[in-house]
C-alpha cells in the first residue's frame, strides 16, 4: 500500500465518520475540540492518523467503515501503518 493509498483510506474514513452524527459526537469528544477546530485539525498531517486510530478503537466502526468503502478491515490497519509506521495500538 502506498501513502496515497493509505490517505485515501483515512480521508473516506473521515467522510464515513462525518456522515453519521453519533461517530462525530464521537470525534469530537476524543479531540477535545469543537467543530470549528476539528476543521482547523483536518490539515494537519497527522489527521489522518487520528481518524484511522478512531475507526480503530471499535471493532464495530472498523468493519462498519470498511463494509462501506468495500474493503477488507485489514487494509485499514495497513493504512494507519503506512500513515504512522507504528502499530496502532
Amino acid at each position: 500500500m502506498t501513502p496515497t493509498e493509505a490517505r485515501d483510506i483515512a480521508d473516506a474514513g473521515f467522510q464515513h465518520i462525518a456522515a453519521q452524527p453519533e461517530l462525530v459526537e464521537a470525534l469530537l469528544a476524543q479531540s477535545g475540540s469543537d467543530v470549528a477546530g476539528l476543521r482547523a485539525m483536518t490539515s494537519r498531517p497527522e489527521f489522518a492518523q487520528f481518524v484511522l486510530d478512531f475507526l480503530l478503537q471499535e471493532d464495530g466502526r472498523v468493519l462498519d467503515f470498511a463494509a462501506a468503502l468495500g474493503i477488507k478491515p485489514q487494509r485499514v490497519v495497513m493504512a494507519r501503518a503506512v500513515l504512522g509506521g507504528a502499530d496502532p495500538w
